[in-house]
């Protein structure tokens, strides 16, 4: 069997690129925020229980990939800290119609990751903070809510840092 750091050996299919363990621990932040928005669940208890049952380790049969726990911690903690000024961001990046009580517990918890992430990781290109929570939203769903992530990311990556996944601010 081919591991992720393998190349392809006599034929097979190509290896499988190893996973950015940023980008692992950015999933991981989500279902973190996921798990905290519909049990309950505190900051400390998820943390946690995440660095020792789930990052980089087998649960039920699944190995879960390696992920950077320090980026896993700021994200959650991040947004756990600032949710009362993250989640108008997104009220006013949605149109008129949608309400975020409208929207299901995962898709507000990839919303606040990524804008927690535009708003305090200036250090993060905004086409890579953006494309990586649209993949995380694929992940998820197959219908419109990998559009939604991506017009409301946009959004707030053009008031934030004044640029959005396409083009720069012409102001600056």
């Amino acid at each position: 069997m081919t591991s992720a750091k393998d190349g392809a050996k006599d034929g097979q299919s190509p290896a499988v690129k190893p996973a950015n363990k940023r980008g692992v621990a950015r999933l991981a932040a989500v279902q973190a925020l996921y798990q905290m928005d519909v049990a309950g669940t505190g900051v400390i208890e998820v943390v946690a229980e995440y660095e020792a049952h789930r990052l980089g380790k087998e649960v039920d049969g699944t190995q879960y990939l390696d992920a950077d726990p320090q980026w896993f911690r700021a994200i959650v903690a991040g947004v756990v800290a600032e949710q009362t000024s993250l989640d108008p961001m997104i009220r006013q990046a949605l149109t008129e119609d949608w309400l975020l009580s409208r929207l299901d517990s995962t898709l507000r918890a990839i919303l606040r990751a990524g804008i927690w992430e535009l708003k305090n990781r200036p250090d993060v290109p905004t086409a890579v903070i953006v494309s990586e929570y649209i993949d995380i939203a694929k992940a998820f769903y197959t219908e419109d809510e990998p559009k939604l992530v991506n017009a409301v990311l946009d959004r707030l990556a053009f008031e934030l840092r004044g640029e959005s996944r396409g083009a720069k601010n012409p102001r600056g």
